[in-house]
């Protein structure tokens, strides 16, 4: 078990303050992948999450390096074993004529899949993280069922609804719009900005739902991975910096399907096929079933900085 360090976790707390209002830039264009959420053939899986500017992401990685060198320095480097319980805040909202308003049922399994997937249940690398329903809440708003990321609709919906602190989940769902199935915040911009931590989700995406390909939880699963800390697994391409974690494999643009063998970055500098099956890819949610050690250490570090997890 880490122990605790007081003053790293200042010196951490001290970085976001400095740099937690840089918001960064979405990685991709929606109308580049857009597809009918009524169709039963989308193709083609979207997130909204912003992706960090590289002054953003640097900032981010230095202030982590500090924090580990610290925990070396006093002999606590290892990850944590066991479990840190993430508590739950549902949020569903519907349209005045009910269209969005999932059932508790759905609700259940989505919260069953994010603990089967960040427990290593489904073949990856388990995490620290279980997840603790708390209570759910149901708002019919038109206005907001259809909010994206950025918007005055959404700022209203969070600054309203949100509940609990920084180490408290936030889970929307919506019916959003331009092609999105979800997206989410990053641990180190809570401290600029309380409110709007969470993750948002398309409600069709939830176990069950009519999104064909994308119906079985693993939208929640990837805009979670955000939430502690996890980049796409294409994040920067075919770059030595990647996605900041050294056992997924480069990656030069997020995976359609489930394309087995693909390698987008070839040559002795990228070694590895790309990681379709990783839960921080594009692919369908049928090929999407694991985390990485990587991803798990990382997420540990960020959530302990920034989330007091």
């Amino acid at each position: 078990m880490k122990k605790l360090i007081l003053s790293a976790a200042l010196l951490a707390f001290g970085l976001t303050l400095a740099f937690g209002g840089i918001t960064g830039s979405s990685a991709q264009n929606p109308s580049e992948h857009a597809y009918d959420h009524a169709s039963p053939n989308a193709a083609f899986r979207f997130c909204g999450t912003d992706q960090p500017d590289e002054q953003t992401a640097r900032l981010v990685e230095d202030a982590n390096t500090r924090f580990k060198d610290a925990q070396r320095a006093q002999g606590s480097a290892s990850e944590r074993t066991g479990t840190v319980t993430v508590n739950v805040y549902f949020h569903v909202i519907t349209d005045t004529a009910g269209r969005g308003n999932i059932s508790d049922t759905m609700i259940a399994n989505q919260i069953r899949v994010l603990n089967d997937s960040f427990s290593g249940a489904t073949g990856g690398a388990p995490t620290i993280y279980q997840f603790n329903l708390v209570s759910t809440d149901r708002t019919a708003n038109n206005t907001w069922f259809t909010a994206t990321n950025g918007t005055t609709a959404e700022r209203q919906m969070k600054t309203a609804l949100h509940r609990g602190g920084a180490a408290d989940l936030n889970f929307y769902t919506n019916g959003m719009g331009g092609g999105l199935l979800g997206w989410a915040t990053f641990p180190w911009s809570y401290a600029s900005n309380p409110s709007m931590d969470g993750v948002v989700c398309l409600y069709s995406s939830l176990p069950g739902g009519s999104t064909a390909n994308y119906n079985q939880g693993d939208t929640g699963t990837h805009e979670v991975g955000h939430w502690i800390g996890l980049y796409h697994t294409f994040q920067n391409g075919c770059s030595s910096t990647g996605d900041y974690v050294d056992d997924t494999a480069a990656e030069r643009s997020g995976a359609s399907g489930c394309p087995v063998g693909r390698d987008s970055c070839t040559g002795r500098r990228f070694p590895g096929l790309d990681p379709i099956d990783n839960f921080m890819d594009y692919s369908y949610d049928s090929c999407m079933d694991k985390f990485t050690a990587g991803q798990a250490a990382r997420a540990d570090s960020l959530t302990y900085q920034y989330r007091g997890l």
